[in-house]
């Protein structure tokens, strides 16, 4: 019997897993050739589950970018991330533990535990591998890290420069099961444009403060509206304590202003539109040990 053209197309969910800031975000964006996850060279800058859904004419890889996982917290918002990992492990059909460099250390360890629980395949990913000045050592890192578990593949990558990519997707593509494809191919995330708004401030507060805020910062999504040809946006900034959002604001709203420019600039490349974008911070104490808090700003499922 001859397969029909359904019969022949791939479909299934690839989590990405691995410590916090070993490049899964940077990973996905760039097999996706777009970004959706937002990044930064602070840890822990991915909060949520993001789907990132890469269509060909055969295949359709949904990959899920997961938070990194923690070896230690205090906080509830640090235990909801462990269990976003933990409980997409157990809905995927493939796996991507990424690690860095000649890096295998105790979270890395911790993250091991858990996939060798899983039953899919599961591809061990090396990022970074432009940053080893020896590359000598890397053939002997590998071999020490095949003789842990049985996995499918083990591929050296550098997310960032593009290196090996089309090796990993190829992989990807040709492990997945067989099925119909579950999202329209021109779809790239199932999250809305009001999520991505309030990531992409996010992303631009992390990186525009670095270590001079803590975790405990957040974006709430207030107005998100399409008037015209212009989309009107206002978010609110939740910080942890007072001085937090002197910093935030910066010198007669200096601060804001760079991180608000900055934002738009990227809303409007993404919807395609001009944006009008309005920032407010806002003391909003114990949010990421509270529930209820985590619950209505989007944290749990």
């Amino acid at each position: 019997m001859v397969e029909t053209e359904q019969e022949q197309k791939r479909c299934g969910y690839v989590a990405l897993i691995g410590r916090p800031n070993v490049g899964k975000s940077t990973l996905l964006n760039h097999l996706l050739r777009q970004k959706i996850s937002i990044t930064s060279r602070k840890p822990q800058t991915t909060r949520h589950r993001i789907l990132g859904i890469l269509s060909d004419i055969n295949s359709q890889c949904l990959f899920v970018d997961t938070p990194g996982f923690h070896s230690q917290y205090t906080k509830v918002l640090n235990k909801v991330m462990n269990d976003t990992v933990i409980s997409t492990l157990r809905d995927v059909d493939m796996v991507l533990f990424v690690i860095e460099r000649l890096i295998f250390n105790e979270e890395d360890e911790l993250i091991f535990q858990q996939v060798q629980k899983c039953t899919v395949p599961v591809i061990l990913v090396i990022n970074k591998i432009d940053q080893i000045q020896n590359k000598r050592r890397l053939l002997p890192h590998i071999e020490a890290l095949a003789n842990k578990h049985e996995f499918n593949e083990v591929v050296p990558v550098s997310a960032l420069g593009g290196h090996n990519l089309e090796r990993l997707e190829t992989l990807v593509k040709g492990g997945l099961p067989f099925g119909p494809f579950l999202f329209p191919e021109s779809q790239v995330t199932d999250r809305s444009s009001r999520f991505m708004a309030a990531e992409m401030i996010r992303e631009k507060v992390t990186r525009q403060l670095g270590d001079e805020l803590p975790y405990e910062v957040t974006v709430e999504i207030e107005r998100f509206k399409l008037e015209g040809a212009v989309t009107h946006v206002h978010g609110l900034i939740l910080v942890d304590k007072p001085g937090q959002k002197r910093i935030m604001i910066g010198s007669d709203g200096d601060r804001l202003k760079q991180i608000g420019s900055a934002a738009r600039t990227d809303m409007e490349l993404a919807f395609g539109c001009k944006v009008m974008l309005n920032l407010w911070v806002k003391v909003k104490g114990g949010w990421a040990d509270d529930e209820r808090a985590l619950q209505s700003l989007g944290y749990l499922d």
